[in-house]
């Protein structure tokens, strides 16, 4: 009699014990499910710095996490952030109109589409020292012009200068990246193609005077929008909430750095320790006002701008086939 009703003792605490271990398990197992977070992919499409600012702030602010993101923001291969995009190895990156072109007029299916501007107008143009007297594009000839040498960059170059009364043909390209404008300038470059928060920040925070020829006001054909967000085709079609929620906190990150510059400053700088605080916040500042400009909010893309562009890029005859209108961007994923 005591043996069975030791075995019966024993037999419910067994029972016990498992009901406690399955319990257990089982809330271990919705804990898990419920903190896993989805995991995306973001490929810069240069070294850290301002352009990419509301990315680092949505990640340390926590912006990324309240949507259930989980996300790495990762340097460009040699290839570039398109590519990288493409092949589907991230799903989202930076890049620009511009360059985005010959990924948008090749015979090939169309693989990524802008999904977000970062900055709402074209912060690109040329920069010279005052005393140079190149205060306006038909003044190029006869100096020298430090610029990528690509196709593209040529010919907005020259629909400048011929605009202007001036001679393409006696303006001297030096192909070259230039990263310290202000060393470039005092030296034997007369004028370089810059981007101001980055480039005309650092003459004026070097004392140097210049003049700066804003390509958006030179011509409104080059107001194209640099840089911008684009995401995986593929990855969109699949995941659209996904992608939805992604740009709400990347919206949120840029919408942070508007209304606190220098914190967000401090906040990319904390992210990448290499950058020069200084130059890093002067940048900042000049950019609050960039991103969302005359928009009606963060990110959205102006068709007639858009479609502007890649029209003046059909006309000089760039790849073999036309850039279709509309074709590459959308407001559905960062719009209200």
């Amino acid at each position: 009699m005591k043996k069975t009703f030791r075995m019966r003792l024993l037999a419910l605490c067994l029972v016990a014990s498992m009901s406690v271990n399955l319990c257990a398990c089982q809330t271990k197992k919705q804990t898990n499910k419920k903190d896993t977070k989805t995991q995306l992919t973001m490929v810069l499409d240069w070294t850290p710095n301002t352009n990419h600012t509301g990315l680092y702030v949505a990640e340390q602010k926590g912006y990324f996490a309240d949507e259930g993101l989980e996300v790495e923001i990762v340097l460009p291969p040699d290839d570039g952030a398109t590519d990288m995009v493409v092949s589907g190895n991230a799903e989202f990156g930076i890049d620009a109109q511009d360059n985005l072109a010959e990924e948008f007029a090749g015979d090939q299916n169309i693989n990524v589409t802008a999904v977000a501007a970062i900055l709402q107008h074209n912060t690109a143009g040329l920069i010279s020292s005052t005393d140079q007297g190149i205060d306006s594009p038909g003044k190029l000839q006869d100096h020298t012009l430090a610029t990528n040498d690509t196709l593209f960059r040529q010919k907005v170059i020259q629909t400048l200068v011929e605009s202007d009364g001036g001679d393409f043909g006696r303006v001297t390209l030096l192909s070259s990246y230039i990263d310290d404008v202000v060393s470039a300038l005092r030296s034997d470059i007369q004028c370089a193609w810059i981007n101001y928060e980055w480039g005309g920040i650092q003459c004026e925070q070097a004392g140097l005077v210049t003049t700066f020829l804003p390509f958006r006001q030179l011509d409104e054909r080059f107001d194209y929008y640099s840089p911008v967000i684009i995401a995986n085709n593929k990855f969109l079609t699949k995941h659209p909430d996904v992608a939805r929620k992604f740009l709400k906190a990347v919206k949120k990150g840029y919408e942070y750095a508007i209304k606190k510059p220098e914190k967000a400053a401090e906040i990319l700088c904390s992210s990448v320790p290499d950058l020069d605080e200084r130059l890093i916040k002067g940048s900042q500042e000049y950019l609050k006002d960039c991103y969302i400009d005359d928009a009606a909010q963060f990110g959205v893309f102006d068709a007639d701008r858009w479609n502007m562009f890649y029209q003046w890029v059909n006309e000089q005859h760039l790849y073999d086939q036309e850039i279709p209108e509309n074709t590459g961007f959308t407001n559905e994923y960062i719009a209200d």
